[in-house]
């Protein structure tokens, strides 16, 4: 008999266990019976990636991507500071080892490399035989993103640091070359510690993201996020607030819209930008925990193609389903999926599973470890309900009659708006609603607010639309938040 546990928890697992045809366990099992890995709703403990205790640090699994008939994983430790972490390879029957060329790092990068079919983890490039190098002059650097070069796609890539060092890397001879810094070039504020966690490349750009974002940005006394572009010639700074995520198909015809994606977020809510049709859009997103709010609690919001034309998008406590293709210039089709609290520096599909990386236990808590979940797709959608808040403004100064970006009001239950504004006469607030998401705005129900006054509102049950947005009528100190539960 195979020796069973019970957890405190009083959990059976039963994990080989063989069942007769009447529902009924066998007393007995073949000795030649295949093993078969022990899981836990999804979790597979042999699977976990751990460091040494001296000295403790960080586990974190920062990068996944399936290559060469296998999934590879590359741990994280925090600060370079840290050991025991490495590349680790796991096959279809969900062996793991770790490789003989690991190296302990702080890396959360990935990309698959085309034109020479070969795929970028952390500083370590893989061909299509699984056979691995190292970039040496990166392995020493903590590696936020890899992305395709602007004039060189067939032989180099652009590596980005959490620093802001970014690089150019010839993808055959391993040779790297540092281009800039970017906290100077993109006017970081004197004393802040940068903390890029992001960048891509699509029609004609690169776009990089950086989330320093602590209690004077909070404030607005200070502004030390940046969402910024390169065309190959001159640096464009976009947003100066904390952004975490930039993505898109590297593919992407005209036709399709070729948009890229950015997440980050300020103290009123999370912002979406879409870059489409040569342009820049704004929109905005509830928060489903401000447990990610500081900048080190972001790691690291990804979005990613979970399965083929089948976008997820992980931010602020909430998975959304995001459309990978664009009409009429405009972002449409975005629903939440479900709220949770995991951290989950990155996401795949692999053998038909989805794979969730982890970031669970630092050296806070004892020894450090962090485990993967796998399951499919639309389990996601038993996980926790889509609740959140946020909202346009949050006591933000307008300085004359103004209209708020959109704010997503789909694939949420309970709907409450709350308005506030701080000037000595009253304000109408305009309440618009856009229920085909392509722009087109109608009137829903006008509110006045006194001086230095309060409203809400609660919309009726089952009342939705795609997007709303807030139009004041005169200048005011206002806030406009809305509760989804």
């Amino acid at each position: 008999m195979r020796r069973l546990a019970i957890t405190a928890c009083a959990v059976l697992l039963v994990a080989s266990a063989i069942v007769d045809g009447q529902g009924r366990v066998a007393s007995e099992q073949r000795s030649d019976a295949p093993s078969k890995p022990l899981q836990v709703n999804g979790v597979f403990p042999h699977l976990a990636v751990v460091s040494e205790h001296d000295p403790r640090s960080e586990a974190g699994i920062g990068a996944l991507i399936p290559w060469a008939d296998r999934l590879w994983a590359v741990g994280y430790v925090a600060h370079i500071k840290g050991s025991g972490l490495g590349l680790y390879e796991i096959d279809a029957e969900l062996q793991m080892r770790k490789h003989p060329a690991s190296v302990t790092g702080t890396f959360a990068n990935r990309m698959v490399h085309d034109a020479s079919v070969q795929a970028i983890i952390g500083p370590h490039i893989i061909d299509a035989d699984g056979n691995v190098r190292t970039f040496d002059d990166l392995a020493k650097l903590r590696l936020a993103a890899t992305m395709e070069h602007l004039t060189d796609a067939k032989n180099k890539v652009y590596f980005l640091t959490m620093e802001g060092l970014f690089f150019e890397a010839d993808v055959h001879t391993l040779e790297s070359t540092q281009l800039f810094d970017l906290v100077k070039v993109l006017e970081l504020p004197n004393g802040v510690r940068a903390h890029f966690k992001s960048a891509f490349t699509s029609a004609g750009r690169v776009v990089v993201a950086n989330n320093s974002y602590h209690e004077a940005e909070h404030r607005g006394t200070r502004n030390a996020g940046r969402l910024a572009e390169w065309d190959g010639r001159e640096w464009t700074i976009i947003e100066r607030k904390p952004f975490v995520e930039v993505a898109g198909k590297t593919w992407a015809r005209a036709e399709f819209g070729s948009p890229i994606y950015a997440t980050g977020w300020d103290r009123a809510s999370v912002l979406l930008k879409l870059f489409v049709n040569d342009r820049w859009h704004t929109y905005r997103l509830p928060r489903g925990s401000n447990a990610y709010d500081h900048a080190w609690n972001t790691e690291w919001m990804r979005i990613r193609e979970a399965q083929t034309e089948r976008y997820l998008m992980d931010i602020h406590g909430l998975f959304y389903e995001l459309p990978s293709l664009t009409y009429e210039g405009k972002l449409w089709g975005i629903q939440p999926v479900a709220r949770h609290l995991r951290l989950v520096p990155d996401f795949c599909s692999f053998r038909g599973l989805l794979v969730l990386a982890g970031d669970q236990t630092d050296q806070s808590v004892g020894q450090p470890q962090s485990g993967l979940w796998m399951g499919h797709l639309d389990e996601l959608w038993r996980w926790g309900k889509p609740q959140g808040w946020g909202g346009p403004w949050w006591e933000d100064r307008l300085d004359g009659p103004a209209v708020s970006d959109p704010f997503l009001m789909t694939g949420f239950d309970k709907k409450v708006l709350h308005l506030t504004q701080a000037g000595a006469t009253s304000v109408t607030f305009a309440v618009e609603i856009d229920f085909l998401g392509n722009g087109t705005w109608q009137p829903y129900r006008t509110f006045t607010v006194p001086g230095d006054g309060y409203v809400h509102h609660e919309f009726p049950d089952g009342f939705s639309a795609h997007w709303v947005r807030i139009r004041v009528d005169k200048a005011a100190t206002v806030t406009a938040q809305f509760v989804y539960s």
